[in-house]
């Protein structure tokens, strides 16, 4: 089992150093593997060995356990790329999850939040932190929700441009320059609000400055890790009153999802997100018709006769009901 732990290694160096995979996407890979790893050896096989059947019970076994369809398709797709690497290497001679897919589920929408409650969030004033803690915090989430950075591009934002620098903001052209998925730089728009979010932090973190050039650091002046930021978001979100916890990429679907209402753009949308296929993209269309839908049902007198719809016995209702207008930030 020593050969399998090397190839395991060799595998996963390869997709760090030579694919240039993120780290977070690397330990997933080394946590599929090592499942992997563990089924053939009670399995009494070496990896080299494993055949289709093998990976279909391995499956089935999974789905059994309750694990979700989403869950398995990613440890598949793990697998099937360590396999692609062995057939390259001339380890073997057929990949045994070529032909094996994971159950069909239905694909859940992302979570964005409403128009009011986004500008709740990125309005909210936290008077019991910190200064600087606070003005750190609000630019935080002006940038989420502004720009609809991920939240990899936004720890990765250095205070000012530089060779080694992932990415920085250009505050006098208004513009963030990032560096997203598959090391693809993109530029994207800063508002005013943002803006001003950003000047506001700046004057505030020289107190907490060290050599760190990360735009984003704690008091000890170290750079923020994502876990740290989403921590802060979630208990921003409470303390602004709304009843979901928001994490970071709920922003960044709340920011493409209102920009598609506002303009109708998908295509712009697109960009301004660094989506590579379009089709990542329309889900946002799905989320916009939920809205208008929600916003007909509320308003419509005859919405109750809808599909799968109780008729409403009482249109005067909806004379009382106006639908959500959208705010642009």
């Amino acid at each position: 089992m020593s050969d399998d732990r090397a190839r395991v290694q060799a595998y996963l160096d390869h997709v760090r150093v030579e694919k240039r995979l993120a780290d977070r996407t690397v330990a997933l890979y080394t946590l599929d593997l090592e499942k992997l790893s563990t089924q053939a050896r009670e399995a009494g096989v070496l990896l080299t060995a494993v055949q289709n059947a093998h990976i279909r019970r391995w499956v089935a076994q999974m789905h059994g356990a309750g694990r979700s369809a989403r869950g398995i398709a990613l440890i598949l797709s793990g697998w099937r790329g360590f396999y692609v690497w062995l057939g390259r290497q001339g380890l073997i001679d057929h990949n045994p999850v070529q032909d094996v897919r994971a159950p069909k589920a239905g694909k859940p929408l992302p979570k964005a939040l409403g128009v009011d409650d986004a500008v709740q969030l990125a309005t909210h004033h936290e008077e019991a932190d910190d200064p600087a803690l606070e003005a750190r915090d609000a630019c935080i989430t002006e940038l989420l929700y502004g720009c609809g950075l991920r939240i990899g591009e936004l720890v990765g934002l250095d205070v000012a441009a530089s060779g080694q620098a992932r990415g920085w903001i250009d505050a006098q052209e208004g513009e963030a320059h990032v560096l997203g998925k598959g090391a693809k730089r993109r530029s994207v728009p800063v508002g005013r609000q943002a803006l001003a979010a950003l000047a506001a932090w700046l004057a505030q973190r020289a107190a907490w400055a060290g050599d760190d050039p990360a735009l984003f650091i704690g008091s000890r002046g170290q750079r923020l890790t994502p876990q740290h930021i989403r921590v802060r978001l979630k208990r921003r979100s409470r303390l602004a009153g709304l009843a979901t916890p928001v994490h970071p990429h709920m922003l960044r679907h709340s920011f493409a999802s209102h920009v598609l209402q506002s303009s109708g753009d998908l295509r712009a949308v697109q960009e301004l997100l660094g989506h590579a296929s379009i089709s990542t993209t329309q889900v946002y269309t799905r989320l916009d018709f939920q809205h208008l839908a929600q916003v007909y049902d509320a308003a419509h007198p005859r919405a109750g006769t809808r599909a799968g719809q109780a008729p409403d016995p009482s249109p005067a209702v909806a004379e009382t009901t106006k639908p959500r207008t959208t705010r642009s930030r």
